[in-house]
């Protein structure tokens, strides 16, 4: 655990209550824990190598929520421990802190700015990144039935190269998105991204667009049923496939899950199964993943 992370999280754990709690204001510790158990399997194409892989996971989070009428601060640390399961896979762990704060402009308009640090984040060009994003976002409702949002994220990185030296990256990331509201938790939703990565490391810049839609709708008291589909293109910038071009992976990833969260208790169940193709022969491969996770909110 970081120096930074234990600071923070023990900062919240103790936080200066009467200092904090001025007038018009309100505050709300939390606390969090959740136990995830991971199970997947890989094919290639040809289905001469078939790739199987199970973890249990827990995480811990802490959080202060500091609120006035129409602004709310939120301070939240958060660490996971993964427990690889299987003969020769390496156990990993995540720590990360996030800083945001919320204001209601007007009773239709939110803006947003958050900062968030973490270590030893798994990442698209990289097992092991340390890293800062910085992110601006802002969400429209004209109604109750539709919501616009939009949100910029600048991203620095450090990337841990084993025995070679550290390198960096940075770059941009943008998110839009509309959501229609039918009625409570009852809704469709419709995503856009696009992402770049530029690093001196050949290894480590890309580029991505995704997009995805996603409907949520309730079938019981606490019980949301949540099927969706998010495509996937990725584009790197130094390395090289089998036909001697720049790699070229494209993903079609259809999922469903399940949301049961009666009282403080959080369980949700998740099924997804990924298509990969690539340029690069050892990428073709499909798989499922199945994913459970059962938290409490204190």
């Amino acid at each position: 655990m970081t120096a930074g992370f234990a600071a923070l999280a023990a900062w919240l754990a103790v936080s200066p209550f009467a200092a904090a709690a001025q007038s018009g204001w309100t505050l709300e510790p939390d606390a969090r824990i959740d136990i995830q158990t991971v199970s997947a399997q890989t094919t290639t194409r040809d289905e001469d190598l078939v790739i199987d892989g199970e973890a249990l996971s827990v995480r811990g989070q802490v959080g202060l929520g500091i609120e006035s009428k129409r602004t709310r601060v939120r301070l939240e640390a958060d660490r996971i421990e993964v427990f690889r399961l299987g003969e020769g896979r390496r156990d990993v762990s995540r720590d990360r802190l996030t800083a945001n704060i919320e204001h209601d402009v007007t009773s239709k308009l939110e803006l947003q700015a958050q900062a968030r640090r973490y270590d030893d984040l798994v990442t698209v060009e990289s097992a092991d990144t340390d890293g800062w994003e910085y992110s601006a976002r802002a969400t429209y409702e004209p109604t109750r039935e539709n919501r616009f949002r939009v949100q910029g994220t600048w991203r620095e990185r450090q990337y841990d190269n084993g025995a070679g030296p550290a390198t960096n990256g940075d770059g941009a990331r943008i998110d839009a998105q509309y959501r229609r509201r039918f009625g409570p938790y009852h809704y469709l939703a419709f995503d856009l991204r696009t992402e770049t990565i530029r690093s001196d490391d050949p290894q480590r810049g890309y580029e991505r667009e995704s997009a995805g839609v996603a409907y949520t709708r309730p079938v019981a008291k606490d019980l949301r049923v949540r099927p969706a589909v998010e495509l996937i293109r990725t584009r790197f910038d130094g390395r090289i496939a089998d036909d001697g071009a720049l790699r070229r992976d494209r993903q079609t990833v259809p999922e469903v899950e399940l949301l049961w969260w009666p009282g403080n208790w959080r369980v949700e169940a998740e099924a997804k199964y990924v298509f990969f193709a690539s340029n690069e022969s050892a990428r073709e491969r499909e798989g499922y993943r199945l994913t459970l996770s059962v938290g409490y909110v204190f």
